[in-house]
């Protein structure tokens, strides 16, 4: 009998600042791997997560746990649990993949995965045919689950250190943070904090005041007290390209697959390697005059993977813009680099999946 291997890796659907003032709320979750790969980027889900999202409230967090274990009731009809769920509210109505899980014999089986956003899924429109079924050995299956449970809580939510004065922009970047729900703190304070203090902190701005000493010695307290956090200096003063340069930067494992893989820009096109089909969100930022920044939606739409190339309206990608690009798993950011001397490539229409619209939730697979 052949088994799949379960376990579950750090994954992260990056918040942001949208253009005409949205915002999608930062979540870090584990999801499900089978033989290794994310599950998620087999089903290409949308924008949704995993019930075992961090920073949510120990006992509820606890509670998904023992329902995948088995231990409670299924909360669907036919045996049927949530595996990822929309990543604002969490609620069916706005869709979910679900699958039956059940015990056979000794072992654990995950089948008949579908798109759902009724009592019933409906299998035709919207089944996953060729996702599952995965038979996991049970024993390994419930020491991964039962390894969180030893934990007692979920770790806590990402934390971003904005290191400067409590100016107008860093005082309004850590409002949108916290307000996509990512903390965040001003201080000029870091080096003569104590070392496990550093720890909580994933990702580290510097601002504009803060000199090349000062920034030096901030890096010296970071790597002395053993923190992996991010240290960065801002992209631009930009809030939306700041928000997602941090969001970048919180990404819980780096090394794993993404379905983007890298981005750049020039001011002719925009260039995206793109691992795995999936809906992609690309924005452009220019810095404008007198804090005047205008924001561009370029793309809301599905691509293929593959390089893909995007040229905007003429004139929109120039210097001082920054392209901000967003899919399931993370987000991206480039700043639109000067065209040097010499040939002039030939234009590349948009790729298939560009919308100008509104793009509404995924329907199914």
């Amino acid at each position: 009998m052949s088994y799949a291997t379960f376990g579950l890796k750090p994954a992260m659907r990056a918040g942001g600042l949208l253009p005409g003032g949205g915002r999608r709320r930062h979540r870090e979750f584990l999801d499900f791997t089978v033989d290794g790969r994310p599950l998620l980027l087999r089903l290409t889900a949308g924008d949704t997560v995993t019930p075992l999202v961090r920073g949510m409230a120990p006992a509820r967090f606890t509670a998904q746990v023992r329902r995948l274990l088995l231990e409670s009731a299924p909360p669907l009809a036919g045996s049927r649990y949530v595996l990822y769920g929309c990543a604002e509210c969490t609620a069916l109505d706005c869709g979910a993949v679900t699958a039956v899980i059940e015990r056979q014999g000794p072992d654990v089986v995950w089948r008949d995965f579908a798109w759902q956003c009724d009592e019933v899924p409906d299998f035709v429109r919207h089944g996953y045919p060729d996702i599952g079924p995965f038979r996991f050995n049970s024993d390994q299956y419930r020491y991964e689950l039962e390894r969180l449970l030893a934990r007692n809580e979920p770790e806590p939510a990402p934390q971003v250190l904005l290191v400067g004065h409590r100016a107008a922009l860093l005082a309004r970047l850590a409002a949108a943070l916290r307000g996509i729900g990512i903390g965040a703190e001003i201080s000029r304070e870091a080096v003569r904090a104590h070392p496990a203090e550093l720890l909580r902190y994933g990702a580290v701005l510097f601002g504009d005041t803060v000199d090349a000493a000062e920034r030096a010695a901030v890096r010296r307290a970071f790597e002395a007290a053993g923190s992996a956090a991010v240290l960065l200096d801002p992209l631009a003063p930009v809030l939306p390209v700041l928000v997602a340069q941090l969001t970048q930067a919180l990404d819980p494992d780096p090394a794993a697959p993404r379905n983007l893989t890298a981005l750049s820009a020039d001011e002719r096109e925009i260039t995206l390697d793109v691992a795995s089909a999936c809906r992609v969100r690309l924005v452009v930022h220019c810095l404008g005059t007198l804090g005047r920044n205008r924001d561009h939606d370029v793309l809301d739409g599905i691509l293929e993977p593959g390089r893909q190339v995007i040229t905007p309206d003429r004139g929109l990608l120039r210097a001082r813009s920054f392209v901000v690009a967003h899919a399931a798993g993370g987000v991206l950011t480039a700043p639109v680099e000067s065209l040097v001397a010499g040939p002039r490539r030939a234009r590349t229409p948009v790729p298939p999946g560009w919308d100008a619209g509104p793009v509404p939730r995924p329907t199914g697979p």
